[in-house]
């Protein structure tokens, strides 16, 4: 929703109320005590079903402090999405808006569909006026609340898939101390299937059944259950599919070995040769960037579909070229007419690009293609091309000449 000038006025002045807060500027402090705002609003406790609403220039009181609402601070509010601090990312609006004669940044935050949601591993609630940390009872009302809405497939509870498809180790070692702040997990009071429905890896404590995220991150055989999470890599001497194989492989397993697994595939094939004359010292330059592979791939696993399909990511490595094929078509406010253009983006698995950044397998949301256009054309490759259809969408890697 998008408030009008006066709603937004009362909200501005209403100092008691727990759907807004104000900030005199984006100095010192203020990013990271505006990201825990943001944070708050986003998981809604009170269960408002409203927007919450953060003002930059403004002082506690609402009188208007007189900052320069410039390009460059909303650009620098627009960041609060995409550098994976919150999350799973929040629905936010930045703009610059005139209330009581002056102008002022204005973040609309829409309440979570998948609460809840941390900033830097903590869960921050609002109370009143005022933010404050979940307890662990606050935390179980947010991941109740979950159930009951129009859940992403990637948190889809399996039918017959309990907890014990679900690797013990790898949660406790691997994803659980990435995901919380040292001092929430030292607190020590919830239970293994409390911090399973947390972080979205089983439906809820009280039902264990293991979802789809779950499966994908910590499953100890994911293909039992969801067939089509591999990825199918062929290296082809010639430059059509009829021609020979000389190497495959089907990388499956849990998301973190499928991606090390799939950059050690790559590695082995991308020859690098030797230049000895445009520079005092010897190099060696790749016939592909290995960034750009690796952000297209990632991008592929990312927002693939999961759902009515069993096809799955393709890595297909030509003489002339590398295609990378993702069973998903564009989603949400991504078209085929405003595909890969920057800042534009959105997430059928908003869930799964968040365990992603937890597992450090994604740095930022949204500039995965412009990472690898940039790369490519650093390495001296053509520009990287699409084919972009409803179920699919095929990038092609030109080898550098």
């Amino acid at each position: 929703m998008r408030y009008s000038d006066g709603e937004l006025e009362s909200l501005l002045c209403n100092i008691e109320s727990d759907l807004s807060e104000r900030k005199e500027t984006w100095k010192g402090d203020a990013p990271d005590s505006g990201r825990q705002a943001v944070c708050s609003f986003a998981n809604d406790l009170p269960d408002h079903r409203r927007a919450g609403v953060l003002f930059i220039g403004a002082k506690n009181d609402g009188t208007p402090t007189g900052l320069p609402i410039t390009d460059e601070l909303l650009r620098a509010l627009s960041d609060i999405k995409t550098d994976g601090n919150i999350l799973p990312p929040p629905s936010i609006l930045v703009e610059k808006r005139i209330l009581n004669g002056a102008e002022m940044a204005v973040i609309t935050v829409q309440p979570s569909d998948a609460p809840p949601v941390r900033y830097k591993g903590r869960i921050w609630i609002r109370v009143g006026p005022r933010r404050a940390l979940a307890t662990a009872q606050e935390e179980r009302i947010l991941n109740e609340r979950r159930r009951f809405r129009d859940l992403p497939f990637d948190i889809h509870p399996i039918p017959s898939c309990d907890s014990s498809a679900l690797s013990r180790l790898l949660f406790e070692q691997e994803y659980l101390p990435r995901a919380f702040a040292p001092d929430v997990l030292a607190a020590n009071e919830r239970t293994f299937e409390q911090r399973l429905a947390s972080c979205r890896m089983i439906a809820s404590a009280e039902e264990p059944t293991a979802t789809v995220l779950g499966i994908l991150i910590l499953g100890v055989s994911p293909r039992d259950w969801i067939p089509g999470a591999y990825i199918q890599f062929l290296r082809i001497d010639g430059d059509t599919l009829s021609d020979t194989i000389s190497d495959q492989a089907v990388i499956d397993g849990d998301l973190s070995q499928v991606i090390r697994r799939i950059d050690e595939k790559i590695d082995s094939h991308n020859r690098s040769r030797v230049d000895i004359h445009s520079a005092d010292r010897e190099t060696r330059i790749a016939e592909y960037p290995r960034v750009a592979l690796q952000q297209l791939i990632r991008n592929a696993v990312m927002h693939r579909a999961y759902e009515n399909t069993n096809t799955p990511v393709r890595v297909t490595w030509f003489d002339d070229r590398i295609e990378i094929s993702n069973p998903g078509g564009p989603f949400g406010v991504v078209t085929k007419e405003n595909f890969g253009q920057p800042g534009i983006t959105d997430y059928r698995n908003p869930n799964l690009a968040e365990a992603m950044k937890v597992l450090g397998l994604v740095q930022r949301f949204g500039i995965g293609i412009q990472t690898a256009r940039r790369e490519l054309h650093k390495n001296g490759n053509p520009d990287l091309e699409f084919v972009i259809d409803p179920m699919t969408v095929l990038a092609t890697v030109r080898r550098r000449q």
